[in-house]
C-alpha cells in the first residue's frame, strides 16, 4: 500500500548508518546528507569508501549547482561535514537508524544483521536496501527481529522517488512507520509491501529484463533494437537491456537466482547470456561495459 507520509522529521533520529558503499550505498548517505542528518559510512574496504567519497562529494556539488537537495535548506559544506567514512561496524554503533546496502548475497546480509544487532542499541531500526532477499531471515538473525524492516531504494538513489518499504513477518507497526516517516522526511515516496521474493518492483521488472537477453541470445533482434522496441512501442524511458546495465547486471543475477531459488517457477530462470556477462566481469555502468560500452568517467 502507498504510505501517507509528510515531511517532518521522525523524532529521535539524528544520525544514520549506512552499511556498505558501493553504488547504492553512496546515493543512499547522499540522500541522507541532502535530508540534513549526520552519515556513518562503513565499508570494510578502503578503496570502496574513498570511491563513495568521490561519488557523494560529485552528487552534492551537481546538488549545489543546481540550487539545493531535494530537502531545504542545503549546503554542499555542510552536508560534507556530516560524514564520516568508518572501518568498522563498532564505529557504526551510535546510529539512531542503520540502512544496510551491502552485496545482495543472504549469507553476508545475515552475518551483518547478527553483529549490528549485536552492536547498535536495542530500540535502533535496522533496516536492509535489499531487492529481493528475506527480511524475516535478516529480522530473525539480528535478534530483534520486531525491528528490522526492508528498506529498498531504486538506482540512483539521489534521483529516483520510490522507496518499497518491506515487512517482515515479525515487523511491528511502530517500526513501518518510523520508516516511512523517515522515507518522507529523505523526500521520498514510500509503499508499504509484503516480505516476499522480489517485493512488486523487482517480481515484475526481473523477467522483463531477463527475457530482453533471452531474445538478444536467440538473435531476435540486437540490443539497440531491442531496447528501441521496448522504449518507443511501450513508452519505458529506458530499454530492458540499457536498463540491465544501469542497474548492474551482478544484480541482476542475483535477483533472478533469488526469484528462482524461492518461488520455484522456470520463468525467472537466469538467461544463460547473462550468466556469461556476469562471469565476464562485463557487468554494466560500473565497469565500462556490459550489454554496451561506456566510455570511463571525466
Amino acid at each position: 500500500m502507498a504510505a501517507d507520509v509528510g515531511s517532518e522529521r521522525p523524532a529521535g533520529i539524528a544520525t544514520i548508518g549506512v552499511v556498505g558503499a558501493g553504488t547504492m550505498g553512496a546515493g543512499i548517505a547522499q540522500v541522507c546528507l541532502g535530508a540534513g542528518y549526520r552519515v556513518l559510512l562503513y565499508d570494510p574496504e578502503a578503496a570502496a569508501r574513498e570511491s563513495a567519497r568521490a561519488r557523494i562529494e560529485a552528487g552534492l556539488a551537481r546538488w549545489e549547482a543546481r540550487g539545493g537537495a531535494p530537502r531545504e535548506p542545503f549546503s554542499a559544506s555542510d552536508a560534507r561535514g556530516r560524514l564520516a567514512l568508518v572501518d568498522s561496524l563498532d564505529a557504526v554503533a551510535p546510529a539512531d537508524f542503520v540502512i544496510e546496502a551491502a552485496v545482495e548475497n543472504l549469507a553476508v546480509k545475515v552475518d551483518l544483521f547478527r553483529a549490528l544487532g549485536a552492536r547498535c542499541r536495542p530500540e535502533v531500526i535496522l533496516t536492509s536496501n535489499t531487492s529481493s532477499l528475506s527480511i524475516t531471515a535478516l529480522a530473525v538473525a539480528s535478534g530483534r527481529p520486531e525491528r528490522v524492516a526492508g528498506m529498498h531504494f531504486f538506482n540512483p538513489a539521489p534521483v529516483m522517488k520510490l522507496v518499497e518499504v518491506v515487512r517482515g513477518l515479525p515487523t511491528d507497526d511502530a517500526t513501518i512507520a518510523a520508516v516511512v516517516a523517515l522515507a518522507g522526511a529523505l523526500g521520498k515516496e514510500p509503499v508499504v509491501v509484503a516480505d516476499r521474493p522480489g517485493f512488486v518492483a523487482n517480481r515484475l521488472l526481473a523477467p522483463l529484463l531477463n527475457e530482453a537477453f533471452y531474445a538478444l541470445e536467440e538473435g531476435v533482434a540486437d540490443a539497440r533494437a531491442i531496447d528501441a522496441v521496448i522504449r518507443l512501442g511501450l513508452n519505458h524511458p529506458m530499454g530492458p537491456l540499457e536498463l540491465a546495465d544501469w542497474i548492474g547486471l551482478d544484480v541482476l543475477l542475483a535477483i533472478l537466482e533469488a526469484l528462482h531459488r524461492d518461488l520455484g517457477d522456470p520463468k525467472f530462470r537466469p538467461c544463460p547470456l547473462l550468466r556469461k556477462y556476469v562471469e565476464a566481469g562485463w557487468l554494466g555502468r560500473k565497469t565500462g561495459r556490459g550489454v554496451y560500452d561506456y566510455p570511463p568517467r571525466a
